[in-house]
């Protein structure tokens, strides 16, 4: 269940919690579970929530969002509320001894803690890596060219107040730590902090329900990413064409969907886009899959570790998040680029490989839960030690 206090009241706790906003499935909703697994019972404050489209078990905790979540079409859509987000943000005010935040671009704004600890997925994207985020290829499709070229428009308009909101709320805060060697970069880039790595565990494991899905043949390729330009989806379905004889199985939703699954029928029968599905079917999915493909450019290589800890290898993009999560022969192997060709050629690779099952559940331990919790936990136990506040 959620709540919200009273519109400008303040809550006094030991240790809460902050997420970006819980509407989608994504990575950085998984860590906000973990944060709250690691100190049960901490209110969690957000911008948005939208029970549709984000993990069922964010209901069981005591979310506090901000008064635009009363807005259906932002909870449904939070991009349209990007010029509302920093101020909704600033005017709710938070009295606590440590405020924890999952942060990739906006929890890491509230205020009023005595300590902050900021968990950084990325800094911004939509301010950092505008090209990267915006995505898009040379083939799009004119509408998705007008989207992208809307969304450039704005955030350019949004961008020097937003930069200047965003450093301010970086160096209020007390400790930052990153997700990945790639992020703990961009932290000292961008804002000059120098963050500790404390990579997040991968949240689905085999401990758990299974459901098979219809319609998936024996020696799939998976695919889990939400539907965005940057993601490289269409490349994966390219290099699919390409292969011919193997079928390739998408997980995600998001707004490039309706170009994604216009290649996918170009392809005939070699691509199943699914949109969303739930963690029972993921599992019969990831133990059931040749290999999972990603071509992304993340700044964490979360799904590799998943995919890992059912025994199967990947095939990544040799970039990003991917150098910290895989070890080329031991859980999967790399790509070079995101041509087709590229992907392919890594696809038939690791299809002709014998690859130890065992070996590859084991790398995917290494990134264990207990690990994560207990060092998140010493981390808050010791700048609550400090005292002080900013």
């Amino acid at each position: 269940m959620t709540s919200s206090p009273p519109e400008g009241a303040t809550v006094t706790e030991g240790v809460v919690l902050a997420h970006d906003y819980a509407t989608q499935r994504g990575g950085a909703e998984r860590v906000a579970l973990w944060l709250a697994r690691a100190f049960p019972g901490s209110p969690m404050y957000t911008t948005l929530y939208d029970p549709a489209d984000t993990f069922p078990e964010f209901g069981a905790l005591q979310l506090r969002t901000t008064p635009l979540n009363r807005v259906a079409t932002l909870r449904r859509h939070h991009r349209l509320a990007l010029p509302l987000l920093a101020p909704a943000i600033t005017s709710q005010h938070i009295e606590a001894d440590v405020l924890v935040a999952s942060s990739s671009g906006w929890a890491h704004g509230y205020r009023g803690a005595k300590r902050t600890i900021v968990y950084c997925h990325a800094p911004a994207r939509w301010l950092y890596q505008r090209d990267r985020y915006l995505g898009g290829r040379l083939g799009d499709a004119v509408a998705h060219r007008a989207r992208t070229a809307a969304a450039r428009a704005v955030l350019s308009s949004l961008s020097p107040a937003l930069k200047r909101w965003d450093a301010a709320a970086a160096r209020r805060a007390d400790v930052y730590l990153a997700n990945s060697t790639v992020t703990q970069r961009a932290l000292l880039e961008t804002y000059g902090i120098t963050a500790e790595v404390l990579p997040p565990p991968p949240s689905l494991v085999p401990a758990g329900g299974e459901r098979e899905v219809a319609g998936v043949g024996d020696g799939f390729l998976l695919c889990v990413a939400r539907l965005l330009p940057y993601k490289n989806v269409d490349a994966i379905i390219s290099a699919i064409q390409l292969l011919g004889d193997r079928q390739l199985v998408v997980v995600g939703d998001g707004p490039d969907r309706g170009r994604l699954q216009s290649l996918a029928r170009v392809s005939g029968h070699g691509v199943k886009m699914l949109g969303r599905v739930d963690d029972d079917e993921l599992r019969w999915l990831y133990r059931h899959t040749a290999a999972l493909v990603a071509a992304s450019h993340e700044d964490y290589g979360l799904s590799p570790l998943e995919a890992g800890a059912f025994g199967r290898p990947s095939v990544v993009l040799r970039a990003g998040g991917y150098l910290d999560t895989v070890v080329d022969g031991v859980n999967g192997i790399f790509f070079d680029s995101t041509d087709a060709v590229a992907i392919a050629a890594a696809i038939e690779q690791v299809l002709l490989q014998t690859w130890d099952a065992e070996q590859v559940s084991a790398h995917a331990a290494r990134f264990s839960p207990s690990r994560f919790i207990s060092q998140l936990q010493r981390v808050v136990a010791g700048v609550a030690h400090d005292g002080g506040g900013r």
